[in-house]
């Protein structure tokens, strides 16, 4: 229930958090921060009974999405608080690695599990 919750408000403040630097950069990296603390620590905490070797590849590199968020809210911050080396857009870069990384998990371990329930 707990991890449900964080899923779904760090899944909220991760979308707003990449909507608001169009008006307000400081909230932005706060939000976007604060979102992907909820949303990775919560797809890290979540047990898994996996017997596919497939898909436990696949939920670590799930893991690896949720890492790369944490590190894109940390650079946002860097960027706004002006801490060197990162004072620029390298955000950008580590958010498109983390989407590309969870939209392609999320569809796999989907399916994977699908055709393992069909093939019982």
């Amino acid at each position: 229930m707990l991890l449900k919750i964080c899923y779904r408000l760090g899944g909220v403040l991760l979308i707003a958090g990449l909507l608001l630097p169009l008006w307000h950069f400081g909230l932005a990296a706060h939000v976007l921060a604060a979102g992907a603390l909820l949303f990775g620590g919560a797809q890290m905490a979540e047990p898994r009974h996996d017997t596919l070797l497939t898909v436990r590849r696949l939920r670590r590199q799930q893991m690896l999405g949720a890492l790369m968020l944490i590190i894109t809210g940390a650079l946002m911050l860097t960027r706004y608080y002006h801490i060197a080396p990162f004072r620029g857009n390298e955000w950008m870069f580590t958010l498109m690695i983390a989407g590309v990384i969870e939209t392609y998990t999320a569809f796999r371990i989907d399916a994977e599990e699908k055709r393992e329930q069909g093939t019982r």
